[in-house]
């Protein structure tokens, strides 16, 4: 962060050029060390240009970034105090019994988590008891987020509601950031299994089922 020249006081925006998919990720990871003003470009890139915004070019856009004090102490106070652990987290023990006392949602794309194709991971299939949220029905066709109502109903429709704790993987911790952000806008806390689909498919002891899973979205399911 001092690198990027975050002071004090800044407020962060990511951004990238799709749909925040990779930002959001980032965004998780300042809000976990325990930066708060930090946001996501709607519409990520695609938006600015659709606003008539100028761009720059280079790894800095030509400009000399002076460091930043994010985490440094000054006469024994701290500019921008960081931390770990400020996001609700799960590993892959709490993840196997999550289904069993809450929601476990899946944010990869729907092919994935049927088993039907794993172009990335030794097992195909998904977490057992999890539930397909794939991470693009978070987004409009221009790439914005829904409506905060729209992802209510939709996150609704999956089994989220108040009282039930909800987490999310997809398969590198990814994507899966960017369904929290969604659930965050449709006023759902959630928490992320960072090692998600790669450490839990990559551990032999950890069981893998195909097939399309507890209820489909867009079913009546999710009780």
């Amino acid at each position: 962060m001092r690198r990027w020249g975050v002071r004090g006081g800044d407020v962060v925006v990511a951004y990238d050029d799709s749909g925040n998919m990779s930002a959001a990720r980032l965004w998780w990871m300042l809000r976990n060390a325990g930066f708060s003003t930090v946001h996501l470009l709607d519409g990520g890139l695609a938006a600015w240009r659709a606003a008539g915004f100028d761009l720059e070019s280079g790894d800095d856009g030509g400009h000399a970034v002076p460091p930043g004090d994010a985490g440094l102490s000054d006469t024994g106070r701290t500019a921008t105090a960081l931390t770990e652990g400020a996001m609700p987290m799960i590993d892959a023990g709490q993840a196997a019994a999550w289904g069993r006392q809450g929601l476990l949602l899946d944010a990869r794309a729907g092919e994935r988590y049927r088993g039907e194709i794993e172009p990335v991971d030794p097992r195909a299939g998904h977490i057992p008891g999890a539930v397909s949220a794939p991470t693009t029905a978070n987004l409009a066709a221009d790439g914005r987020f829904l409506p905060p109502a729209e992802l209510r109903e939709r996150f609704s429709r999956l089994g989220v509601r108040p009282g039930v704790p909800t987490a999310v993987y997809c398969g590198s911790g990814v994507t899966a950031a960017h369904e929290i952000a969604a659930l965050d806008i449709a006023g759902f806390p959630a928490a992320l299994y960072p090692g998600s689909f790669s450490e839990w498919s990559n551990d032999p002891a950890n069981d893998v089922v195909a097939g399309a899973g507890p209820y489909a979205e867009g079913s009546a399911g999710g009780d």
